[in-house]
């Protein structure tokens, strides 16, 4: 499976929102300096995690994105589903029952075996992402870098 590029981006746009001190908020364009990325386009994927309340925006001077909810209340999952919808990523066409190896009705019963082990890894893959918060995130980042992310954000200032 691969997932679009953005996932990546607000997955680690929520994790640095996370580290940063409580009520504080970074703009769509300090975020995209900090990851050297489009603001335009990363603004409209910020957006979708507000419309998912996943992430709350404020306007005005000191304005910007955070958490709407405790990173302990925010799952991966929850952040990939508001930017790449939770459509699973396979879809049988059942093509077994097309062309010269074309089986017999009575032999397609049953779900397609490839449609349902892809199923079965989709489900196990959402299971691990929905348990996982982005507070397992930040617990697991090498200590120096919650302070270091506060330090870096604060100096890009691009309100």
């Amino acid at each position: 499976m691969k997932l679009p590029t953005s996932t990546e981006w607000v997955l680690h746009c929520a994790t640095t929102l996370a580290q940063l001190e409580p009520g504080a908020t970074a703009s769509a364009k300090q975020l995209a300096e900090y990851y050297d990325l489009p603001a335009p386009y990363l603004a409209k994927q910020l957006q979708a995690l507000v419309r998912a309340g996943v992430l709350a925006a404020t306007t005005g001077p000191r304005g910007g994105f955070r958490l709407a909810r405790p990173a302990t209340g925010i799952t991966l999952l929850q952040l990939v589903e508001a930017v790449d919808g939770a459509a699973p990523p396979y879809e049988c066409r059942e093509i077994r029952q097309q062309g010269r190896g074309a089986l017999p009705p009575e032999d397609c019963r049953d779900t397609c075996i490839l449609a349902r082990k892809m199923g079965e890894a989709h489900d196990v893959w959402r299971r691990h992402l929905d348990g996982t918060t982005v507070a397992d995130i930040i617990a697991e980042l090498p200590p120096t870098v919650p302070a270091r992310t506060r330090s870096r954000m604060a100096s890009t200032g691009g309100r």
